[in-house]
């Protein structure tokens, strides 16, 4: 199975409820897109920042797992920070790309850029993921 098709047959439901779409994956990075819908906004039609947070936290935390050891049980989320550059708008396609800072024995930090189609930089996210 390839990494792409692992991250497809994991069950994410909070991630399905958004809308986000894995599209690419290897090792050493993972790409997901998300349509910006109305119930994903904030005033003026505008991408809410908990829903960049929430996305670029189901992108990291999916890296984390095809990055798993084999004797690893899961991976949970100990610290994200967020900064926020501009904004999307409803019907936008935001794509996010998740590549590694570090990947270790217990823990590993992911670097997420969420950007427009048209490359307009949204925001980057770094998260650090518990290895159970």
């Amino acid at each position: 199975m390839t990494p792409l098709e692992k991250i497809q047959s994991m069950k994410m439901p909070f991630a399905e409820l958004k809308g986000v779409t894995f599209i690419e994956a290897d090792q050493d990075r993972v790409v997901a897109k998300m349509v910006v819908r109305p119930d994903l906004c904030t005033l003026r039609n505008t991408i809410h920042g908990g829903a960049v947070m929430a996305f670029a936290d189901s992108v990291g935390a999916a890296a984390t797992v095809i990055n798993l050891p084999e004797d690893a049980k899961g991976t949970t989320t100990l610290e994200s920070k967020t900064n926020f550059i501009g904004g999307a708008k409803e019907g936008t396609t935001v794509i996010a790309t998740a590549t590694p800072v570090h990947r270790g024995r217990r823990t590993q930090v992911w670097q997420t850029r969420l950007e427009t189609e048209d490359g307009k930089l949204v925001a980057v996210v770094t998260q650090t993921q518990l290895v159970l």
